[in-house]
C-alpha cells in the first residue's frame, strides 16, 4: 500500500524521505494524502489516488507515521462502509496494509485535483457548521476534470470513478 504524502504532512508525521514510486499494481491501495486548515484546524485529506474518492480526517492527535497509518486505515474502512462496499476495503485494501509505503506525490494533476477539492471543502456555505462526514459527501459528489474521459466538457464525480473501479472498468488500473 502506498500513502502519497504532501511535503507538510511528510514532516509533521516524521515520514523521512518521501520516494518516487510507481501506481501501486491495486488501484485501491494507492492513496494521496494532504494536509489543510479549517477553521483554524488542522485537517487531513485522504483520497484515493486514482479516483479521489476522499476523506476528511483531523490532524490532531495525529503526530508520527504509526498514528497516521492506524487512522488512515480506520477513516477508509469507515467510508467504503458508508458507501456500502465494507467488502472491497476488506478484500482489496485491508490486506494491501500489511506492507506501508510513503512516497511523493504522483504528479500535478492528482495534485492539483486535491487542491481543487481542499478548496472546495473550505469555500463550502456554512463549513464552519459542516462536519467532516458533511465534507466528504460533497468531495465525493464534486465534478473533476481530471476523471472524464478526455472528450470536451467531460467530467466525472469521485463515487462515479469509485464505481467505476470496483465494477474493473480499464481506465480506472495501473497495470
Amino acid at each position: 500500500m502506498i500513502f502519497r504524502l504532501s511535503q507538510k504532512l511528510g514532516r509533521k508525521i516524521k515520514a523521512g524521505a518521501l520516494a518516487e514510486l510507481p501506481m501501486d499494481e491495486n488501484p485501491f491501495a494507492d492513496w494521496s494524502a494532504q494536509m489543510f486548515l479549517l477553521d483554524r484546524r488542522q485537517c487531513i485529506h485522504l483520497c484515493n489516488t486514482k479516483s479521489f474518492f476522499s476523506t476528511i480526517m483531523f490532524g490532531r492527535g495525529i503526530s508520527d507515521a504509526n498514528e497516521f497509518i492506524k487512522s488512515a486505515l480506520s477513516h477508509l474502512s469507515e467510508l467504503f462502509q458508508r458507501y456500502g462496499y465494507k467488502s472491497v476495503f476488506r478484500q482489496r485494501i485491508a490486506p494491501a496494509s500489511a506492507e506501508v509505503h510513503f512516497a511523493k506525490a504522483l504528479n500535478r494533476s492528482v495534485t492539483g485535483s486535491m487542491n481543487r477539492l481542499i478548496i472546495d471543502a473550505t469555500w463550502m456555505p456554512g463549513e464552519a457548521e459542516l462536519s467532516p462526514l458533511d465534507m466528504e459527501t460533497q468531495l465525493n459528489e464534486d465534478l473533476l476534470s481530471a476523471l472524464g474521459d478526455g472528450r470536451e466538457c467531460s467530467y466525472q464525480t469521485p463515487l462515479q470513478a469509485l464505481k467505476a473501479m470496483v465494477r474493473g472498468d480499464p481506465r480506472y488500473s495501473f497495470e
